[in-house]
C-alpha cells in the first residue's frame, strides 16, 4: 500500500524570526524525514494576513471563549465589560484576531511548505501546543517560548508562540494556496527516502 504524502504550511513568526530560530525550526523538520519543498522571507500585509486567519463566526466566536477560558485557568481577574469593552463572545474573538494581525504583521515572517507521510500531524506534534507553557519541553514551542495567556492577555496581545502549524488538511491547502504559488512549491526526493520508507 502506497502511503500519501501530505503537504503543510508553517509560518514562522516575527519573534521567531528576531530570535534566529529559522534554522533551528528547519533543522526540526528535516531531522524527522519531512521535506521543505517551498520556503521565503515576506512582510505580511493585514490584507494577506485577513485572508490567512478565518472571518466565520464559530472561528471568532472560539478565539474570545478561548480567552474567557485561559484566564479562569490562570486565576487572572476578568472583568469583560472594563477590559475589553464588551461581554460579547463574538466581539472579545474579534479583538483577540485583531492581536493576531497585528502581531504577524509587526516584522518578516519566514513562510515554508513541508512535504512528509503525516505532515500535518508530525508538524504540529514537533511544534507543540498553541500556548508556550503548556508545551512539553523537546517540542520548538516548549523549548524555546514561556510566554502565555498570564502574560498576554492584560497586556491586550497575541501570545508570542514562535510558530504557526496548519491544523487540518482543508486549512492546509487555503494556506498553500494563500501564500504560494504553484511554481514556487518544488518536488524531489531525499537521499534516504528509499531507506526511511
Amino acid at each position: 500500500m502506497q502511503v500519501k504524502q501530505e503537504q503543510t504550511l508553517v509560518i514562522i513568526k516575527p519573534d521567531g524570526v528576531k530570535r534566529g530560530l529559522v534554522g533551528e525550526v528547519v533543522n526540526r523538520f528535516e531531522r524527522r524525514g519531512l521535506k521543505i519543498i517551498a520556503l521565503e522571507m515576506s512582510a505580511p500585509t493585514r490584507e494577506e494576513m485577513e485572508k490567512h486567519y478565518p472571518t466565520d463566526k464559530d472561528w471568532v466566536t472560539n478565539l474570545g471563549q478561548n480567552l474567557i477560558k485561559s484566564s479562569q485557568e490562570y486565576n487572572i481577574p476578568l472583568d469583560l465589560e472594563r477590559d475589553y469593552g464588551t461581554s460579547d463572545i463574538y466581539e472579545i474573538g474579534k479583538k483577540v484576531r485583531g492581536w493576531l494581525i497585528d502581531f504577524m504583521t509587526s516584522g518578516p515572517i519566514v513562510k515554508i511548505v513541508v512535504e512528509g507521510i503525516l505532515a500535518i500531524k508530525m508538524v504540529r506534534k514537533i511544534v507543540g501546543p498553541t500556548i508556550p507553557s503548556f508545551a512539553e519541553m523537546g517540542t520548538i514551542r516548549g523549548d524555546f517560548s514561556v510566554d502565555s495567556p498570564l502574560f498576554a492577555n492584560p497586556s491586550k496581545r497575541a501570545i508570542r508562540n514562535l510558530i504557526h502549524a496548519s491544523g487540518n488538511k482543508a486549512e492546509a491547502e487555503h494556506e498553500i494556496n494563500l501564500w504560494f504559488k504553484s511554481n514556487q512549491i518544488h518536488s524531489y526526493k531525499r537521499a534516504e527516502e528509499d531507506t526511511m520508507f
